[in-house]
């Protein structure tokens, strides 16, 4: 008999496991129960059979077991594995400030993520648009797509270097420079 995933179960679940911390869900293989009618949208909310999972502590604790398989995304407990969908990024940076020389970002969900060798930005650039989607690793290959108030924000304060031979313009934080765009495609 398979039993279907459901959110109270899983929520009890992941409260028992993440005690202590974030859980090693990296650590974790268990059998796949099936989808759950969960979606992460584009702006960060989280949506449960359609509608927006309104308690913060809540989605604070799916984002702990939350894990990325190639493209796809799962909730994961030592003893369950349910797909969830995510539109696009699982976070959102919502904000971010300096420290001396490292650029630190909040997310939606409460992580703060220093940005480096070991969370790079990323900027992927529409073919069609030219428009730029910005990205910081989080944490075990999850992503957090930079929210547009602060993404102006970083090129306030982005600078022009040699890169692979080739001046772009970038960000630098905690010794590591992410290129942006290349300097002679700047407007």
């Amino acid at each position: 008999m398979t039993v279907m995933p459901d959110a109270p179960r899983l929520e009890e679940s992941a409260r028992a496991a993440s005690k202590g911390g974030l859980p090693p869900v990296e650590k974790w293989d268990p059998p796949f129960c099936g989808d759950l009618d969960m979606e992460i949208r584009r702006d960060g909310t989280w949506h449960y059979l359609g509608t927006p999972i309104g308690r913060a502590g809540l989605v604070r604790l799916f984002s702990t077991i939350l894990k990325r398989e190639g493209d796809a995304y799962f909730l994961v407990t030592p003893v369950e594995k349910v797909g969830i969908r995510v539109e696009d990024a699982p976070f959102v940076a919502v904000d971010f400030e300096r420290k001396g020389e490292a650029l630190v970002f909040e997310t939606n969900v409460g992580d703060h993520v220093e940005a480096g060798p070991d969370h790079a930005i990323r900027v992927e650039r529409d073919a069609e648009t030219g428009e730029p989607s910005p990205y910081l690793h989080v944490r075990r290959n999850l992503e957090a797509l930079i929210d547009r108030k602060s993404f102006y924000r970083l090129v306030e304060i982005g600078e022009t270097r040699e890169h692979e031979g080739r001046n772009w313009f970038g960000l630098s934080s905690s010794g590591s420079f992410f290129p942006i765009i290349p300097a002679d495609e700047l407007p």
